[in-house]
């Protein structure tokens, strides 16, 4: 067989192996029953569907004609060492900055990876995500976050 679309084929790949490796790490927990799930549930599920939607894509990725094949282009390197630095600065600075210092840094940062980077779309977005995070994390769930900087005094 040949593969007609490159593009399709290795993100199949990549659903396959995703979908197959939550499968197989959920077999260690109890799957419970439908009116009571265990932690082995969801994963289990989500990792099926994830295969099969691999599968489907490796799929029509040999069966779908393209006039050039899709070659799959050049790593985009530099967003991806910048997201995954800023997602583990904030994973760092949050217990030690709080959730009102740290977030909107965590969006600024992350959003310099974009070509369309502005700082107004990005104040605007990490007030709503901040906000929101507060109003979902904080108040609605209840959930101990540290939301201001512990080294001047203030509470969570």
């Amino acid at each position: 067989m040949q593969i007609k679309s490159q593009k399709d084929f290795w993100s199949g790949l990549m659903f396959l192996g995703v979908g197959v490796a939550f499968a197989v790490g959920s077999l260690d927990y109890s799957f419970g029953n439908s009116a009571r799930p265990g932690p082995a549930y969801f994963p289990f599920g989500l990792g099926v569907l994830m295969s099969m939607l691999g599968a489907m894509v490796i799929f029509g990725s040999l069966t779908k004609d393209t006039p050039d094949g899709e070659p799959v282009g050049a790593f985009a390197w530099r967003p991806l060492i910048i997201i995954l630095a800023s997602v583990a600065l904030f994973g760092f600075l949050l217990p030690r900055l709080g959730m009102f210092i740290t977030l909107p840094l965590l969006v600024f940062l992350s959003a310099t990876a974009s070509d369309e980077f502005t700082v107004k779309g990005a104040a605007i977005n990490a007030a709503v995500l901040t906000f929101a995070s507060w109003g979902i994390f904080s108040k609605g769930l209840g959930l101990t976050i540290p939301l201001w900087p512990t080294i001047f005094g203030f509470g969570s």
